[in-house]
């Protein structure tokens, strides 16, 4: 089924990525220490009735973004940078304060839930108001989660039904901002779809939504625009109907790649391996296995505005 998509974006970012680099700490041999950069100038930006879906390869940087804007990353980790909220520039203490309250982060994985608390508390939280819970039910009944669900742990769900929790748990977070990290896998494609519309009718009220997610061709439906990443870096942000017409509407060799990748668009493969953080390419990261390389792309490459989108490559047209 096709989604309803009725995007109310205003001018103004909710959140403003800029240059983002995320280094960690890491001991070599002989127990040397090393700063191993796995996110480098990354950009991203997300207005107030909007959703931008984040697409990409394992290890591309997806869920380290969501983590550096809550301000989850663990003490080895060296920040670079900005990352403003409502054009005001965060800190850490910032990101402290408002992760929970203006900020939502429905997490990848299942962990995330206490397993030393039942599920209806986890979600409503402490002492929940009468419209609250009802609204908790209402949501958990359009997840096709059962009122006795409430009343388990965490050990007690499927894969499926866990997720489903980190979903509303996200849905009834009244947050300005919402990350949702993967929030489809586990789901049959009802459910997955019956998600991706929470989110897009979330947006729909003036939520800005950052949708992280490996199932790109749903994405597409439900998106404003689609941020491509590689190797811990945006390579092309792009309105989704671009990624819908097909390959000669994108602008990067990368997001050409991605789409003809597609199960429904051939399944035809690149050659090749996204680089490890430790032994990145000198300018451009997917030089080495791109059709249109030339000596240039071993300089500095900027992201640029082009054709209604932003892209980081010299030979895009």
């Amino acid at each position: 089924r096709e989604m309803e998509r009725k995007s109310t974006a205003v001018a103004g970012p909710v959140l403003e990525v800029k240059n983002l680099s995320v280094s960690f700490r890491m001991y070599d041999r002989g127990l040397e220490q090393y700063d191993l950069k796995v996110i480098s100038n990354l950009n991203l930006d997300v207005r107030p009735g909007e959703i931008v879906a984040v697409a990409g390869s394992s290890g591309s940087g997806k869920s380290l973004l969501a983590h550096a804007v809550m301000g989850l990353l663990p003490e080895n980790a060296s920040v670079e940078g900005e990352i403003s909220y409502g054009g005001k520039l965060l800190e850490q203490k910032d990101m402290e304060r408002l992760r929970g309250k203006e900020f939502a982060l429905g997490p990848q994985s299942v962990t995330f839930l206490d397993p030393s608390m039942k599920v209806g508390p986890q979600v409503t939280g402490p002492r929940p108001s009468r419209e609250r819970r009802q609204r908790q039910r209402e949501v958990f009944d359009r997840f096709h989660l059962a009122e006795a669900v409430d009343r388990l742990y965490p050990f007690q769900l499927s894969g499926g039904m866990a997720r489903r929790v980190l979903v509303s748990t996200a849905v009834l977070s009244g947050a300005s901002l919402i990350l949702a990290d993967e929030p489809t896998p586990g789901m049959d494609l009802e459910m997955a779809l019956e998600a991706l519309q929470c989110f897009r009718e979330l947006a729909d009220e003036g939520r800005a939504v950052v949708l992280i997610t490996h199932d790109i061709d749903l994405a597409f439906q439900v998106a404003d625009r689609v941020a491509v990443f590689y190797a811990g870096t945006t390579v092309e942000t792009a309105p989704s109907g671009d990624f819908l017409r097909g390959p000669e509407a994108l602008r990067h060799p990368y997001s050409k790649a991605l789409w003809n990748a597609l199960p429904q668009n051939g399944f035809q493969p690149v050659p090749g391996f996204q680089p490890y953080a430790k032994a990145l390419p000198k300018g451009c990261l997917y030089a080495p296995r791109c059709p249109w390389r030339t000596e240039e792309c071993g300089g500095e490459i900027p992201m640029r505005e082009l054709r209604g989108g932003m892209v980081r490559c010299i030979h895009a047209t």
